[in-house]
């Protein structure tokens, strides 16, 4: 039976793990906001940095309310591909902390199902095709994050509503869509092409509470989906790219070398720090016009949501 109890939220959104954004700070703000807040284990650097960075985040959220004003679960995010040479002491620490959710990455969810089931947490694997949604159902998952079009970062490639149906047709856990939605309208169509959840990145990558360099939150402010470009050449995988980060490195963003050796997820030890120096977004950005606080952000999305559920309410006649 795949456990699906998660509690109210205020919004059905995750605020997606990024990489080398997503932190303590970020991840409780979107709690508190009342949402799902996300990092990637590989954000800290050492498994000493990984327990002190779970702590806070545990310590933060028992203190910030119960009943009605507690804060939404947390979620930590892992890389379970085989690149990932600490998974071991990562899952070590999930085990402890037990966050609500796991979300697995770039990988076969099994390495973490054992310990996440154990403690009764819920297993989210990210999927960008049908051949790994499927793989992702038969390891028992509770939940698929469909990473589509319009992602930033690794990206999929179908249409998030085509992506939907097709998992819908064989998987009854949770169904958790993303790719290029940052505002309230896009969740309202995300939920009624029959979403439980939204994945949303990008639209908190400028955040004030996010990690990001102050220069990347500027360049997602200014730019917008035609400033993207989808390449393999920096990591092995398709991620979507922002091109002036890619110019800043002295590269043409239409003429990219090919990648050098083997996949690489990290931020890598060429002269160009994968993530680090080359900057990763969605196709969201176009709405993102300054750089807010995650409540001023969840609020507005609040409203925007509500607006759009009016909308469809005043549009559709139900028969009689």
């Amino acid at each position: 039976m795949k456990n699906t109890s998660l509690p109210a939220l205020r919004l059905p959104i995750i605020a997606a793990p990024m990489f080398l954004v997503s932190g303590p700070d970020l991840v409780v703000a979107a709690c508190r906001a009342g949402i799902i807040g996300s990092f990637p284990t590989q954000n800290c650097r050492t498994a000493e940095d990984l327990d002190s960075w779970m702590g806070s985040i545990t310590d933060q959220l028992d203190s910030a309310g119960t009943g009605s004003n507690a804060p939404a679960p947390w979620a930590a995010n892992l890389v379970t591909h085989s690149t990932n040479a600490r998974l071991t002491d990562d899952l070590r620490l999930i085990a402890e902390y037990q966050p609500p959710v796991v979300i697995t990455a770039l990988g076969s969810p099994r390495p973490v199902m054992d310990v996440v089931k154990g403690y009764g947490g819920i297993v989210i694997a990210d999927v960008v095709n049908m051949t790994l949604a499927r793989k992702a159902a038969d390891a028992g998952v509770d939940g698929m994050a469909c990473v589509s079009a319009g992602a930033g970062g690794h990206t999929g490639h179908l249409s998030p509503f085509a992506f939907t149906s097709a998992v819908r047709e064989f998987f009854d856990g949770l169904v958790i869509i993303g790719g290029g939605i940052s505002d309230g309208f896009g969740v309202a169509g995300a939920i009624a092409a029959g979403a439980d959840l939204v994945y949303m990145g990008t639209r908190f990558l400028a955040a004030q509470e996010s990690m990001a360099d102050p220069a990347y939150k500027q360049m997602i402010v200014d730019n917008g989906p035609d400033d993207l470009i989808v390449s393999a050449a920096i990591t092995g995988t398709p991620a979507s790219w922002l091109k002036p980060s890619i110019r800043a490195q002295g590269l043409d963003p239409d003429n990219l070398p090919p990648l050098t050796g083997t996949k690489n997820y990290t931020s890598g030890t060429s002269s160009i720090k994968r993530w680090k120096d080359v900057w990763a977004a969605g196709q969201g950005l176009q709405t993102i016009r300054a750089i807010e606080s995650v409540p001023t952000i969840v609020d507005r999305i609040d409203k925007e949501y509500s607006t759009a559920l009016q909308r469809v309410s005043q549009l559709f006649v139900p028969a009689r």
